[in-house]
């Protein structure tokens, strides 16, 4: 069965925005990705690069990881912002919100039901593995979802911010097994974590 993965930058000290929520690596934001870090994204997972990303940087590689990428409505506006309606084309495209209820683009896929019987449906489907791309909110309602945790690591504390799994998220404890890592020479890691086996998972339906 396909998996959740919930690839996310964070700073060291869990944030994945700062409290307004924009985008940490855009235009005036608080972490300018180094090259070494732009290049293991290009090579290890070109797929999560933004279309426009990928035509500056000539990347064509489809990538092995991911087919589907989920976010929150939140999220999404961060691209609506800039005038990018699907910053991921060449993916299926979900955004969960109850409030939209008009796509910005045909090829965007609203959803307003249970992000978890919405994800669990994903699932079942062949393919490759979902990508959760943010925002906190829809990574805490999907908290007990997630397979793989892969966060890219920045050598940046920021104090105050989005946490990992948004503001609203649950006591839960679960346990993760770090099952590869890269530590790039600019200080910034990628650390996946794979859920322990026999933790109990959300019982949403």
């Amino acid at each position: 069965m396909r998996k959740l993965v919930y690839f996310i930058a964070s700073t060291l000290d869990g944030f994945i925005a700062g409290p307004d929520g924009s985008d940490p690596t855009g235009p005036g934001g608080f972490w300018t990705p180094s090259e070494d870090y732009l290049r293991h994204i290009i090579e290890e997972y070109p797929e999560t690069l933004p279309g426009p990303a990928q035509a500056a940087l000539g990347v064509t590689a489809e990538g092995t990881r991911f087919d589907t990428v989920v976010e929150g409505r939140k999220s999404y506006e961060v691209g609506l912002a800039a005038n990018v309606t699907d910053a991921y084309p060449h993916l299926e495209h979900l955004v969960f919100s109850r409030t939209l209820t008009e796509s910005p683009d045909p090829a965007i896929q609203l959803v307003a039901d249970d992000p978890v019987a919405a994800v669990r449906k994903l699932k079942r489907n062949g393919g490759k593995d979902i990508w959760l791309v943010g925002g906190g909110e829809l990574a805490g309602a999907l908290y007990g979802e997630i397979d793989r945790v892969i966060v890219k690591l920045s050598p940046l504390t920021i104090g105050i911010g989005i946490p990992l799994f948004g503001r609203t998220a649950s006591f839960v404890p679960n346990a993760w097994a770090l099952s590869d890592h890269t530590v790039l020479d600019s200080g910034a890691a990628f650390l996946t974590y794979d859920r322990e086996p026999g933790i109990p998972q959300s019982s949403s339906s």
